[in-house]
């Protein structure tokens, strides 16, 4: 998911810091169509709070891929695949992480209201099964809901596009 170079400039970041840092994994997704097939741009990123009162380090990881869900109003298999690519952002980093305060945020909404409550328990237990932790989602997923949001609708400067 993430390249070497990034590895590279997150392991280097993390020596400078101390054990106030907090690290925040997010992902995010915004549907859009071309030639009559749907597509989601997936927007990946990880949040290094600088010991904890020191701003922080976005390192993002962009992709498009298509879309299948039908229900546009219930992208089960989209809220799916964010949740997916955020653990595989953390499976990948965990050995340099390792001793850090990590957080796992999903935009998803767990409101029966609201079209994302469709995978909020299968997501959040995907997330608990597959690291250990158990994510925090809307209102409380900042790094999903801002921080990839952003990323995901284009209002990074700092992107690294991958296609599959």
């Amino acid at each position: 998911m993430f390249q070497e170079s990034q590895i590279s400039e997150l392991v280097e970041l993390l020596t400078t810091l101390n054990d106030n840092t907090k690290i925040y994994f997010g992902c995010d997704s915004v549907r859009n169509i071309k030639d009559n097939v749907w597509y989601a741009r997936y927007a990946t990123c990880v949040i290094v709070h600088k010991n904890g009162n020191n701003g922080c380090r976005i390192f993002s990881n962009e992709s498009t891929e298509p879309d299948y869900d039908v229900r546009m109003n219930r992208p089960s298999l989209r809220l799916m695949n964010e949740t997916m690519k955020v653990c595989e952002a953390y499976t990948q980093l965990m050995p340099w992480i390792d001793g850090y305060d990590v957080e796992i945020h999903l935009d998803i909404n767990t409101d029966p209201m609201e079209g994302s409550s469709c995978v909020a328990q299968q997501a959040a237990g995907y997330v608990l099964g597959v690291t250990g932790i158990e994510p925090k989602l809307k209102p409380d997923g900042f790094a999903a809901s801002h921080g990839a949001d952003g990323i995901a609708h284009g209002r990074s400067q700092y992107r690294v596009n991958t296609h599959v």
